[in-house]
């Protein structure tokens, strides 16, 4: 087993879905093998527009071959395993490369950048983790007075590095997730409610919106951005009882069992649709919306 480096874009020609699995051709297989197992931080490169960096990590379960392509190997990332970084990291730090496993003897970005898979170091994992995991200036949801501030420290540092056995021990709690996850999709819906339209804002500084899963954590719903919405209290409420859901296109459907559906209308912001997040990668996956349209809502 050992930690790697897997280069994604969302515009890949590969039959990519980072929290699910990952395709790849055979010249790889043997990288890929070697990290069964293990944990793998996700790479955007530079060339792509607006780049994240390494933006997220994942496990991966097993290697097969892939059925629908000939001479193509999908690695599976075990489920639930995936977390997008609340930060994401650039390529270069401060001091240069943060990955510093990809630098030749002479101190220079050799060749091994390039690789869309690549092995990297116990070192240069925990490095890249923590400044992605990092809880500096966290968008911390609204905190009623009935709230113990332990509940939102619990867990405060995820990642343990062994140097008896050059590994690092992996431990990301529910509760991280569940912070890290916020963060990222109100990021992505600049902390709007992608039902009504509005972005509240509390005398705490904290934004009055939540971040919901399309398909939740207890039906192996991922904590990815595409699994995610933002939404404010009340649409929170009808989209987790299925009084709402959304078409492939963003349209929002309202169910025939809402009790007020002319109130329910007024709600919704004027153009019918959610609010998308601009990255397209972001946006709710049809995959997600499907399965809240026949699990969840009431039609």
């Amino acid at each position: 087993m050992g930690f790697g480096v897997f280069i994604h874009r969302s515009d890949s020609i590969y039959d990519d879905s980072p929290a699910e699995q990952y395709q790849f051709p055979s010249q790889y297989l043997r990288r890929v093998e070697a990290c069964v197992g293990d944990w793998i931080i996700y790479y955007e490169p530079s060339k792509v527009a607006e780049t994240r960096g390494y933006f997220a990590i994942a496990r991966v379960q097993q290697v097969i071959p892939d059925p629908g392509t000939s001479g193509m190997y999908l690695a599976l990332i075990e489920p639930g395993s995936y977390l997008d970084f609340a930060n994401p990291v650039p390529f270069n730090g401060p001091t240069g490369p943060v990955e510093r496993g990809v630098l030749n003897e002479q101190g220079r970005i050799s060749g091994r950048a390039q690789s869309a898979v690549r092995p990297i170091s116990p070192g240069d994992f925990n490095r890249i983790c923590e400044l992605g995991l990092a809880e500096n200036a966290l968008l911390l949801p609204r905190r009623d007075d009935d709230v113990r501030p332990l509940d939102l420290n619990e867990e405060a540092v995820p990642f343990r590095f062994e140097q008896q056995r050059e590994r690092i021990n992996v431990t990301v709690s529910r509760i991280l997730r569940d912070r890290v996850f916020r963060r990222v999709v109100l990021r992505a819906y600049d902390e709007r409610c992608a039902i009504t339209g509005l972005k509240l804002i509390n005398g705490m500084g904290r934004a009055e919106v939540a971040a919901a899963h399309i398909r939740p954590v207890e039906a192996r719903g991922p904590d990815i951005i595409s699994n995610g919405i933002a939404v404010c209290g009340t649409a929170h409420w009808m989209f987790d009882r299925g009084l709402i859901s959304l078409a492939d296109d963003l349209k929002i459907l309202i169910s025939r069992q809402t009790n007020d559906p002319d109130g329910a209308r007024s709600i919704i912001n004027k153009t019918g649709h959610a609010l998308a997040p601009r990255r397209i990668s972001d946006r709710p996956h049809p995959h997600f919306l499907k399965w809240h349209r026949e699990h969840c809502f009431k039609q």
